[in-house]
């Protein structure tokens, strides 16, 4: 399906521009989960990347019965090392009250479905080593690799 997947009660949908609030508190909870603060200016900048179709940034909404209950923020990439493309999955986030729904897995089968219709070769993203509930899904549905991530900081 091109403008969302529907798995059970749970429906998954690109991201609408009347979706502001709802998306917001949402993301609330994802900064609160890793203790991030609340700068409006970080709301207002990833909320302009999502309604901006010419950004690479692109949005997931997860509903369980019309209800909004969590986001994806996705993106594609290239994979010079394979000459392909992947999805790159920033962020996930369900909401507390909505996990066991099948929401995050849901939301996981549509990226699957964006990749395959996109021709994109997978979907990768990583997670804190901590993040045990999200892990238990990730198991299920994807394989973990071996690489080991590392973040350099720009030159002052």
């Amino acid at each position: 399906m091109s403008d969302g997947a529907t798995a059970g009660r749970v429906r998954v949908r690109d991201v609408a521009p009347d979706d502001r609030e709802t998306w917001a508190e949402l993301y609330r909870g994802y900064r609160d989960f890793y203790e991030k603060p609340h700068d409006p200016a970080v709301y207002d900048t990833v909320w302009g990347w999502l309604t901006d179709p010419a950004h690479q940034t692109r949005g997931l909404i997860a509903e369980v019965d019309g209800t909004p209950v969590g986001l994806a923020h996705y993106r594609a990439y290239a994979r010079p090392i394979y000459g392909d493309s992947g999805l790159y999955l920033d962020d996930l986030f369900t909401a507390p009250d909505a996990r066991g729904t099948g929401a995050g897995t849901a939301i996981l089968h549509r990226l699957a479905e964006i990749a395959r219709d996109e021709g994109a070769s997978l979907v990768r993203w990583i997670t804190d080593e901590s993040n045990t509930t999200a892990r238990s899904l990730y198991d299920r549905v994807a394989t973990l690799t071996p690489w080991v991530t590392y973040d350099l900081r720009p030159a002052e």
